[in-house]
């Protein structure tokens, strides 16, 4: 019976920055969930990847090479869809820097994407659940793909800092706003994961070892430990979940 709330069948589900890392495990997930997948990426070859994992699992997966920051072309892309249950609001990105030497145009592209894109793309779908039919009483769900560093301050992230800082609050502020039709917001916040955008900055052993030692778990969180919480916020499962975070930090923010 409880099991059952977890179930996505009949739902659909849009993942932005889905061709790799936490973005492809997530729609992987709320397709092995049973959700029907709208994947979003700037990469054909990665999409197409992806897709094929997807329609493993029966669901169905369209798929779109689109840049997020592009307002036109994700507008078009989402107000072309029948229905939108579900948003994996994950694509993003960081620029590592030191405070005093942050490049303006670093600045501007990091609050461009991580910010203004995550936003614009939020109240798109947003719009679009609102006119679904009997949307109060299937309700929705939009998960903000955040960072513990929307949480605690670290070295070389004052940027990074103010986007996923400034994503906490929207994600607040939109789940109040979205209450009354039922469509649930909240945010997933990992520590450091192994992707293609971390890799590098775990090249360093020095970096490694200082990040290791701020997580009490001891290792970094995997691929699946992040999709699964997100599509736990997606689910029926989370249904009186809103306007929260679910911290995937191994204990970081707990110091």
């Amino acid at each position: 019976m409880f099991l059952k709330k977890y179930n996505l069948k009949n739902k659909t589900a849009v993942v932005t920055g889905a061709g790799k890392g936490i973005g492809r495990a997530c729609a992987i997930a709320l397709a092995e969930a049973g959700a029907h997948l709208i994947i979003i990426s700037r990469t054909r070859k990665d999409l197409d990847e992806v897709s094929k994992k997807v329609r493993k699992f029966k669901s169905k997966c369209k798929s779109f090479v689109c840049d997020i920051t592009n307002y036109n072309e994700i507008k078009d892309i989402i107000n072309k869809q029948d229905r939108i249950d579900i948003l994996i609001n994950n694509a993003g990105n960081n620029i590592p820097e030191h405070f005093t030497k942050v490049k303006t145009k670093n600045m501007e592209y990091l609050v461009k994407i991580n910010t203004i894109a995550t936003f614009n793309l939020a109240q798109l779908c947003a719009l679009k659940m609102i006119k679904t039919k009997n949307r109060k009483k299937i309700g929705g769900a939009i998960v903000n793909m955040s960072s513990q560093m929307g949480h605690v301050g670290g070295p070389i992230r004052s940027v990074y800092n103010m986007t996923k800082f400034g994503l906490e609050g929207l994600t607040k502020g939109m789940s109040i706003d979205l209450a009354k039709y039922n469509i649930r917001v909240n945010t997933v916040c990992p520590t450091f994961v192994v992707t293609p955008m971390t890799s590098k900055f775990l090249k360093s052993k020095k970096f490694k070892n200082e990040v290791l030692g701020n997580i009490p778990l001891g290792r970094f969180a995997e691929l699946s430990d992040v999709a699964s919480a997100a599509v736990f916020l997606a689910s029926d499962a989370a249904s009186m979940i809103s306007g929260t975070s679910l911290l995937v930090d191994g204990g970081w923010t707990a110091k």
